[in-house]
């Protein structure tokens, strides 16, 4: 089956049984290949994925709406996903626009505004996806025990069982775990996050109004997201001053970033190997030392 038969059948999914006038494929598909489509009705983003794991559409659409049902920011409509012959697509708005002198300043009030929208407990009452690799969640009643139980021990599993743990990181990792209570608050409340928030997972949309893509949604410390925001940069500063007019960060939160940031530098050394070794054991020396 050819690539525009399989565009079609994307469409034709969610109810749109015109013919594709339109379409190309565009740049940004790191795990899917993306396509921006036109059709007698409209013009679509539409991810596709040959033998997607189980789930992972479901769980990005998901994110998206619930980030939506906010109306904190910003987020591509949803069409719908499905599945067929081996690949999966999931249907999105297209959204296309240059960012504004107010796009940095609006994107940290939203972001902010997202951070204040309550959840019932930490976590999530279902799985996601960061990048492809699966996140368990659950409902937590501290934020300690899940970012521990269900953040970082998964991902120290799974760097194990790819020969990424040599002795003496495993062995700081666990002792770090053990630990935790000692740098992160207790009387934190579980704010909507992103939780995938890279200068790669906004985009500017009509008049620059910002637009969240792409989220692993969570209910978690707003000070974890605002730490990956800072750890490859790409946010400018008037971003970050916009958020803390609505979201203030405490005065301790420059001392636990970066073990905020050690669940996203786990991530990648699963997801690309030792090259972020040395970015793990650096987070170690400053809390576990030698």
């Amino acid at each position: 089956m050819n690539k525009e038969t399989m565009l079609q059948m994307a469409l034709e999914s969610i109810g749109d049984h015109s013919r594709i006038r339109h379409w190309r494929r565009v740049s940004g598909g790191d795990i899917n290949d993306v396509y921006r489509v036109q059709s007698g009705k409209q013009t679509y983003f539409i991810k596709m994925q040959r033998f997607p794991p189980s789930g992972f559409f479901a769980a990005e659409q998901m994110g998206l709406e619930l980030i939506r049902q906010a109306r904190a920011i910003d987020v591509p409509h949803t069409f719908g996903f499905g599945e067929a012959d081996g690949w999966g697509w999931l249907v999105l708005e297209w959204v296309e626009g240059t960012e504004t002198t107010q796009t940095a300043e609006q994107l940290g009030r939203g972001l902010a505004r997202l951070h204040q929208c309550r959840g019932p407990a930490f976590g999530l009452d279902r799985d996601t996806y960061i990048g492809m690799l699966p996140q368990r969640n659950g409902w937590y009643g501290r934020w300690t025990d899940y970012y521990r139980d269900a953040r970082l021990r998964p991902q120290m599993t799974r760097a194990a069982e790819r020969g990424l743990l040599p002795v003496k990181r495993r062995k700081r990792l666990e002792w770090l775990l053990e630990r935790l209570d000692q740098w992160l608050p207790d009387d934190c409340f579980p704010s909507l996050l992103h939780g995938d928030l890279w200068s790669g997972n906004w985009i500017p949309g009509p008049d620059g109004v910002p637009y969240l893509i792409d989220p692993s949604v969570l209910y978690g410390h707003h000070e974890f997201e605002i730490a990956f925001t800072e750890l490859f940069g790409g946010f400018p500063v008037r971003f970050y001053e916009s958020y803390r007019e609505l979201m203030p960060l405490s005065a301790d939160y420059h001392g636990r970033k970066p073990l905020y940031q050690l669940f996203y530098l786990l991530v990648h050394l699963n997801l690309f190997g030792e090259t972020y070794g040395s970015a793990v054991d650096r987070v170690l020396d400053r809390y576990a030392g030698e």
